[in-house]
């Protein structure tokens, strides 16, 4: 049991992966629910912080580098570019615009993502780590609702 918790928690706090995945895969495993989630919840925000801190200068160093550069610069471009959109759409309101990036369980978004833009828009720290912390939180109530409709279908029938 430990380990499969493990996995959830490691799976989570995988870029583009996320809990997004993880709920899903602690479904399938036969994990509780409440438990699972948190696990998600923790597992995914226990890179927030770094990414916010080191995650652009690291970026930024690397992305002349021989062997790291082009990972590098892929990252600041689309880091960069939600950034940009998430400002556009967002005006002054970019703490509800960071929520609902982070919370809305597409491709693309996410705690990562989403920390890292907010950085590169030199958001506030406190700031964003609220509204990630509310985004991963609202992503996890979505990712449950359709992880039980998408395994009761497939059990019930």
């Amino acid at each position: 049991m430990f380990l499969k918790y493990f996995w959830i928690f490691f799976i989570s706090m995988v870029p583009l992966i996320e809990l997004r995945g993880a709920i899903p895969v602690s479904q399938a495993l036969g994990l509780p629910i409440i438990p699972s989630y948190a696990i998600c919840i923790i597992g995914n925000m226990l890179p927030v912080p770094i990414i916010y801190l080191f995650a652009r200068k690291f970026l930024e160093w690397g992305q002349d580098k021989k062997f790291i550069g082009g990972v590098c610069q892929f990252f600041l471009v689309k880091g960069s570019d939600a950034g940009k959109k998430l400002q556009a759409k967002a005006g002054r309101t970019l703490f509800v615009a960071l929520f609902l990036f982070v919370g809305i369980p597409i491709p693309g978004t996410g705690a990562w993502t989403g920390t890292l833009a907010a950085s590169l828009l030199d958001m506030d720290f406190k700031e964003t780590v609220i509204a990630v912390t509310l985004g991963v939180l609202l992503a996890g109530v979505i990712m449950m609702v359709l992880s039980f409709g998408l395994f009761g279908a497939v059990l019930g029938s």
